[in-house]
């Protein structure tokens, strides 16, 4: 603008070098009422000759900055001034197109740019953008093929601009205007005045929908254009590839019909068999010039991420050996397509060698490419490898953060918090801001310190108070407001760690917020305070809590009714618990596992052991899915009573069930037996339980006694630690089976690798075997 101005007040003359110079730093700056205005100054004046020209400079920047009422002043003005187009106003009006994700606009500019031209490899390059932008593969594949013919033929000869881009060496001669503009031919106009754009972008995993009449009428006869002499020279050499057809089924067309394409005349461009009909790809290996390589790439490119994007690996696959055919050399962005698409159709694993494939040939992978794969081996749980290509990340972007929270959701499945803190420094390091998914996994992983292995503390209680304020002030510094997810996990943290008063605190905040959410998204925050009073004995608030759900008419699920249910055992009311039931099966629910669990604590509670067995065998006969919780709740009771035939008829219904048992199980039998004395017993009871809570299955019971027997009657000081390295791989119950085992060694028992030969086991199952005969 100062320029300008200084031109003016200098009064220096304007030519059309300087008019070109003005419209496009205009245009390029983002001043297009200025930029247009010159236009109008260049068309009222005697430079017509350069309007096509300026034209489609202020078209393309237009189009780029997705400004409709410029694109539309620049045509009625082309329209006015008789300007006619070019292969560059194509260009122009494609990038409008794709920004409006107008793919049928697309069809119509390459119908029309056909009907005038032969489409050169540039242009070629431009539609493939178009339509892998817009999620077009089908077309975008078959225009790449033409590309590929068009290059192998010689035809596609290109020199450098003094701006260093690439452009073809013919003439672009433009077309006289006709009273069909664009607006007629391209359906913008109807884009104006219309309050819903046409948009017919296509799913992105499902091509295979692309309605080929449609594609007809948009192309009329020919979709793509091809020269007679070049479509005569490619079709009888590709008509027995199948690849096209195999990745693009089409329904069928009748060969009679002109409306139809004829075989010769649509997409058959395979490439499966082209190496050996000979298309002469070691000629153009050799005559190809680099610059029609680099495009040749670039657009092979575009095509393979499509496919990445698609979920079409195999293409991707095929396309990626065609460059190879070709003599195209892949190129980082190349690679990082073709990992994204084999990701998805075949694992990590496989992507990972592709990038053992890359540093061989001295390619350093792209971050994205590191990004998906440190992503997929989050999500199959190999932290390791995840961490260590997140560690290969050289900068930070904000899309980078979804590998990092993926690692995170990891971690907090996994348990591993000291993990996900290297996690967060490493994030710290790059500069990548978190977003609200990233706190409401710190919230999940960071909101408590001893559960669920031992019952929180005021010492624990401190340390998560410090850590929710630490999350919660970095909140507040990058200007993320919580979530309903984050305010959930944050409850339920505060509640598991039993700090009751922070959590209903916090719960008067999530009321508080206007969340567009559902009464049931509402009723889950409820259920996770109505657990925590529960589990804290807080009976009485949870009583006045469901009341007040009651009298809100809030909806209940089986998950309230169950925790109520649950709160009676602990009172000890058979009568609350019963009047519960009843109103859970008004209200259409069918009574669960833990339902039946809890109304058995409540009978054990009044030590109605003869009723908890019913209704336990009631459960069984019903066929409900049953789980250990269910017989270590009497086993329990039946354990602090000294119960020892209920102990021996539970732990019988847990073998003949064929559930395994868990620690739970091992103590109450082992502690019963110990109570009343019987001693050895205890270790051959433990012994038993302890191997069956390893396997039911004794082939697999002698693998371990392979794996491990030397274990446990070593006398190294390290033993335990290295059975706890199996506790720490999630193996919980086999560490602690491994760990009871050997202390029966350590007490002088004889370990047998087989319980069905144990006495107590063979005693236990002739009882419960008499127990059945007498009814």
């Amino acid at each position: 603008m100062g320029t300008w101005r200084i031109m003016e007040e200098q009064a220096v003359a304007i030519d059309k070098r300087c008019c070109r110079a003005i419209v496009k730093a205009f245009s390029r700056g983002g001043y297009l009422k200025e930029a247009f205005d010159w236009l109008k100054f260049v068309g009222d004046n005697d430079f017509a000759h350069a309007m096509l020209s300026l034209s489609n400079i202020f078209l393309s920047e237009s189009g780029s900055r997705q400004s409709f009422v410029d694109v539309d002043h620049c045509i009625e003005l082309m329209e006015k001034q008789f300007v006619g187009k070019s292969e560059i106003t194509y260009w122009g009006l494609l990038k409008f197109a794709v920004s409006q994700k107008n793919l049928s606009a697309v069809y119509d500019i390459w119908k029309d740019c056909t009907n005038y031209y032969t489409p050169s490899i540039i242009t070629m390059r431009k539609f493939i953008w178009s339509f892998t932008r817009l999620n077009d593969l089908k077309s975008a594949y078959a225009i790449l093929q033409h590309m590929v013919a068009l290059a192998n033929r010689e035809s596609a000869p290109l020199r450098t601009s003094s701006a260093r881009k690439y452009q073809s060496s013919r003439l672009d001669i433009p077309i006289p205007s006709t009273n069909e503009f664009p607006y007629k031919i391209f359906g913008l106009r109807n884009m104006k005045h219309s309050s819903n754009i046409h948009k017919t972008t296509m799913d992105t995993g499902s091509f295979d929908n692309v309605d080929d009449d449609f594609l007809l009428d948009s192309f009329n006869l020919d979709p793509f254009h091809v020269p007679v002499t070049l479509k005569n020279g490619i079709s009888n050499t590709l008509e027995k590839d199948k690849i096209y057809s195999e990745m693009f089924p089409s329904a069928d067309v009748s060969e009679s019909d002109d409306q139809y394409l004829q075989k010769d005349d649509y997409m058959e461009l395979k490439m499966e068999n082209v190496k050996h009909e000979g298309l002469g790809f070691e000629e153009m290996k050799a005559k190809a010039s680099p610059p029609v390589k680099n495009v040749l790439r670039w657009s092979f490119n575009n095509v393979i991420h499509a496919c990445a994007q698609a979920g079409k690996y195999e293409l991707a696959e095929r396309l990626f050996m065609q460059m190879h055919d070709l003599g195209l050399k892949p190129s980082g962005d190349t690679y990082d397509g073709f990992v994204k698409a084999v990701v998805y159709g075949k694992g990590v694993t496989y992507g990972m060698k592709v990038i053992e494939s890359m540093e061989k040939n001295n390619i350093k992978p792209y971050n994205d490419t590191l990004a998906v794969l440190s992503t997929g081996h989050s999500k199959n749980f190999e932290l390791d490898i995840a961490e260590a290509l997140l560690e290969k990340i050289s900068y930070g972007l904000p899309k980078y953060i979804h590998p990092f929270n993926a690692i995170l959701a990891a971690c907090d499945i996994m348990d591993q918090p000291d993990r996900a803190v290297h996690i967060l420094a490493k994030m710290k390091h790059l500069q990548i801001k978190p977003n609200i998914r990233t706190y409401e996994l710190l919230f999940s992983l960071f909101g408590n310190i001893n559960i669920p292995y031992e019952k929180g503390n005021m010492f624990s209680h401190a340390d998560v108070s410090r850590r929710i304020n630490a999350i919660e002030k970095d909140m507040i510094r990058i200007g993320v407001q919580h979530s309903y997810m984050s305010m959930k996990n944050l409850i339920r943290a505060l509640g598991a760690e039993g700090m009751i008063g922070e959590m209903l605190r916090y719960l008067n905040i999530a009321e508080s917020m206007q969340w567009n959410i559902d009464p049931y998204e509402k009723l889950e925050l409820y259920n996770i305070v109505l657990h925590a009073f529960v589990k804290a004995k807080e009976t009485s608030t949870a009583i006045e809590l469901f009341k007040d759900m009651r009298l809100s008419g809030f909806p209940a699920d089986v998950a309230t009714y169950n925790m109520m249910v649950e709160c009676c055992s602990i009172l000890g009311c058979l009568k609350s618990a019963s009047a519960l039931l009843s109103l859970m099966l008004r209200d259409g629910f069918v009574p669960q596992t833990l339902t039946y669990n809890a109304l058995i604590k409540v009978l054990l509670a009044n030590d109605d052991f003869d009723s908890a067995m019913s209704l336990l065998d009631q459960v069984r006969s019903e066929e409900n899915e049953l789980d250990i919780q269910l017989f270590n709740t009497i086993l329990k009771q039946a354990n602090q009573k000294g119960r020892i035939d209920i102990i021996e008829l539970i732990v019988e219904l847990i073998h003949k069930e064929k559930i395994q048992p868990n620690p739970s199980t091992c103590w109450y039998a082992f502690c019963a037996y110990v109570e009343c004395g019987f001693h050895s017993t205890a270790m051959e009871a433990l012994q038993v339980l302890s191997l069956r809570m390893i396997s039911e299955d004794e082939n697999i019971l002698k693998d371990y006694k392979a794996a491990y027997e030397d274990l446990l009657h070593s006398e190294e000081l390290d033993v335990e630690s290295k059975i706890v390295e199996i506790f720490e791989e999630s193996q919980e119950f086999i560490a602690t089976a491994l760990l009871s085992l050997r202390w029966c060694a350590i007490n002088g028992s004889l370990i047998s690798w087989s319980p069905s030969e144990s006495l107590w086991a063979k005693r236990l199952s002739s009882t419960h075997a008499a127990r059945r005969k007498a009814g």
